[in-house]
């Protein structure tokens, strides 16, 4: 792959072997960050786990100290009261069936996450298919089927994020903008740290997290001494 001249310019700045603290490597991306539009910066955490094994997944949320600077446009499924409490608490879609129908005929996706009722679920699940690859589908386990849409809706747009193992055993968020600057993004890198610290499993055995690095939205990676 080629890099344009601001990332060439930058890796020149970075020394690829060395292990630098988080101070010094946040200060390094935000320095590298250099498109006209404000990164993300997002954090990249690989683990000694084998995500082949159902006893070895980490997953989590939380709602980031700092949040995420990300407007997040909520699309909720419910009916009646809890509907009527979906509005009130600022979600920016709110229906039914006929969002389902609107989300199957017209391919529509102006909305980053989904909330839904658990009675709803029947009706989520027939598009499934479609809403899974995107990372749309609500689960329990994140928050996303819920009675309790108001704290729900209240936690995503205050900056909850949603932390999961891919398949090469890599955790992958956000951590903010690059316009935070640093006390921002490193109060949000502990929590999120802490959070995945926490979430090792009982059966994952020798060295847990193998290796930290922070990264810009179109800058190089930037290695950190964990220290766990």
């Amino acid at each position: 792959m080629k890099h344009g001249k601001k990332y060439v310019d930058s890796v020149k700045t970075i020394e690829a072997t060395k292990l630098y603290d988080v101070n010094e490597a946040i200060d390094l991306v935000l320095n590298t960050a250099k498109a006209k539009f404000d990164e993300t910066v997002e954090l990249h955490v690989r683990l000694g786990v084998d995500p082949k094994q159902a006893d070895q997944q980490v997953r989590g949320v939380l709602v980031l100290p700092n949040g995420t600077g990300k407007n997040v446009r909520v699309l909720v499924l419910a009916k009646g009261e809890k509907a009527d409490q979906a509005k009130e608490a600022g979600a920016d879609f709110v229906g039914a069936e006929e969002m389902i129908q609107k989300i199957q005929s017209e391919n529509w996706f102006d909305y980053d996450v989904i909330i839904t009722t658990p009675d709803m679920m029947g009706l989520v699940g027939r598009i499934g298919k479609v809403l899974g690859p995107k990372g749309l589908m609500p689960n329990p386990k994140s928050g996303t089927v819920t009675m309790d849409v108001v704290k729900a809706i209240k936690d995503t747009k205050a900056g909850k994020v949603e932390y999961r193992l891919d398949k090469n055993a890599i955790i992958h968020c956000a951590i903010g903008k690059k316009s935070f600057g640093n006390q921002k993004l490193l109060e949000n890198y502990e929590a999120l740290m802490e959070a995945i610290v926490k979430a090792k499993p009982a059966a994952a055995k020798g060295q847990y997290v193998k290796s930290v690095a922070l990264a810009s939205t179109m800058g190089p990676g930037v290695k950190i001494n964990a220290k766990i």
